[in-house]
């Protein structure tokens, strides 16, 4: 399969919260932390990869692809790690995926490129389960001053900068689990029993 001309980022920028602080990307699952699942499974249907953090970017580094920090001040969640990987983007679509996905789709490119191209839209998202899921998605990378008026604006949600710049949603079916995120002790402990399985 030829990979697309599409630039990827993995965004590891969040606080964590919900995980007491700890760095989501970095906590292991399966003996490996968890962003390798989800780069073994991303990188393959990018051209080049880029991870968004803004802590541990020495352990980030370490997979050997370029780290860049958010660059949206008042830390506006997502939007800050997708704001600083279009400002870094090489190619003209940027495929971002977060860094809690280790199940993500290994054709997630491919489809949302596809209907990309059909409905000639600047953004294409995944849906699964009729549930939004607006961290996996493409974006044209001309995208930033759109991106950084809707946040100076006091935007903050996903889905309603996608709908002022009327994004495709694409149906990746009714199991939701490939877009399953890590946000428990037990999602942790879910996940290692799933990567065990065959």
């Amino acid at each position: 399969m030829r990979v697309k001309p599409v630039s990827g980022v993995v965004l590891a920028g969040g606080l964590g919260t919900r995980l007491a602080g700890e760095d989501k990307g970095l906590i292991d699952i399966g003996s490996r932390p968890m962003i390798a699942h989800v780069i073994e499974r991303f990188a393959p249907q990018v051209t080049d990869l880029t991870i968004n953090a803004n802590r541990n970017v020495e352990r980030y580094s370490a997979f050997g692809y370029p780290v860049v920090a958010d660059t949206l001040a008042e830390y506006p969640g997502p939007l800050a790690g997708i704001g600083a990987a279009l400002a870094a983007c090489r190619e003209q679509i940027l495929a971002c995926v977060p860094c809690d996905s280790p199940f993500l789709p290994t054709d997630l490119v491919d489809r949302l490129h596809e209907a990309m191209v059909r409905e000639g839209s600047r953004v294409s998202y995944a849906v699964s389960g009729d549930q939004p899921q607006p961290v996996f998605a493409l974006l044209h990378s001309d995208l930033l001053e759109s991106l950084s008026d809707y946040v100076a604006d006091g935007g903050r949600r996903i889905m309603s900068w996608y709908r002022q710049i009327d994004a495709t949603p694409v149906d990746f079916g009714e199991d939701d689990s490939a877009f399953a995120n890590i946000n428990t002790a037990a999602d942790i402990a879910d996940a290692g029993r799933r990567l065990e399985r065959p």
